[in-house]
């Protein structure tokens, strides 16, 4: 369940953004075959939903089903209370409210022709109880998946997007910058959650690897989660994920607590800045000791593309978002830094968002 505020601005994300996304996903459906669209949300996975129309749920589920001659709805299984906000954080024609979502979406997208062919972006991770619902009441539709249909339209990053994730990005730096003068790692949790909550994150996962020399994987931490925290090493990373509006980015830094480390930090992030320059071309990442870029292709928001440990990469196109990080070592010691970053077009360095 999201803990921060969700609402939506229209000068961040207005009607005509999400109005030519919309155009462009039925310009697909139109070559495609597609009669309607559907697309799952809920608090694990709300990219898909929340790109079409802005909604971004706290918890529970939804359908939003896109005809392609008519206005989307937003199908919902939460309580009738809720639908004045849901209103004002969404831009859809109607949004329908039911303990049964995949019957009321499908009694929606047979409306209009009784067999509809129905694309569902990630048809394959649709919960069984909704696509038996979506069976049961309304048998003639044909339902196909639309993941990579909706996936091309997705790669690639409209201003509106790249703006949120810049807020994002600032968001994440912010709340990691107080952190170098702390000394235990319960206070530098709670420091990062409540300065990206101040900055209006509405949501923020911190993780962190408290002594690079003994153990350099990063594991999720709560502020108030346990009164046994490990202690810092000489060398310790903190990564922050934060969401903005439905944006997510990761950002992680490694603090050293010598001058020596504090050198190889240094070094590091030049090193980093350079290789990531070079996105889409994985080569000058491939060299570190692990890497990993994360992007938004479907639903989930950070999905793994590209990496040291990704069997199947898919590569991220000119004008992506996507999130960086690597373990640089320098001198046998292990550097964890990571950034969101935009990808250029053919031609141009790729840049890190600050």
């Amino acid at each position: 369940m999201r803990r921060g505020l969700i609402a939506r601005s229209k000068i961040e994300l207005p009607d005509a953004a999400l109005d030519a996304r919309l155009d462009r996903l039925r310009a697909a459906m139109h070559s495609a075959g597609f009669d309607a669209v559907m697309a799952y949300t809920d608090n694990t996975r709300p990219a898909a939903v929340s790109w079409l129309c802005g909604f971004v749920p706290y918890w529970s589920e939804a359908l939003l089903v896109l005809p392609r001659e008519r206005d989307p709805v937003l199908v919902v299984a939460l309580t009738f209370r809720v639908k004045p906000w849901i209103e004002r954080t969404s831009r859809v024609a109607d949004v329908i409210h039911t303990p049964r979502i995949g019957v009321e979406a499908a009694r929606f997208a047979a409306a209009a022709k009784a067999d509809a062919v129905t694309g569902i972006v990630e048809f394959d991770r649709l919960p069984t109880g909704i696509a038996e619902d979506l069976r049961e009441a309304a048998p003639r539709l044909v339902l196909s998946d639309a993941s990579e249909l909706f996936a091309a339209l997705r790669a690639k990053s409209d201003p509106a997007e790249i703006a949120l994730a810049m807020r994002a990005a600032w968001i994440a730096e912010e709340a990691l910058a107080p952190i170098e003068p702390l000394t235990g790692i319960g206070d530098i949790i709670a420091i990062v959650e409540s300065e990206a909550r101040r900055r209006g994150a509405e949501e923020v996962y911190v993780a962190a690897a408290p002594d690079l020399a003994r153990d350099r994987r990063l594991v999720r931490m709560e502020h108030g989660a346990s009164n046994d925290y490990p202690a810092l090493g000489r060398s310790f990373a903190i990564r922050a994920s934060v969401a903005y509006k439905g944006s997510w980015v990761r950002r992680l830094r490694t603090i050293g607590r010598d001058e020596a480390t504090k050198t190889r930090c240094e070094a590091a992030r030049c090193e980093f800045a350079e290789a990531a320059a070079q996105l889409p071309n994985a080569a000058g990442l491939s060299r570190y000791a692990s890497f990993l870029v994360e992007g938004c292709r479907l639903a989930q928001p950070l999905e793994a593309l590209m990496g040291s440990r990704v069997v199947a990469p898919r590569p991220a196109v000119a004008g992506a978002v996507v999130s960086v990080q690597a373990c640089i070592e320098i001198e046998g010691q292990p550097i964890l830094i990571g950034a969101p970053v935009l990808i250029g077009a053919p031609g141009e360095a790729a840049a890190l968002l600050r």
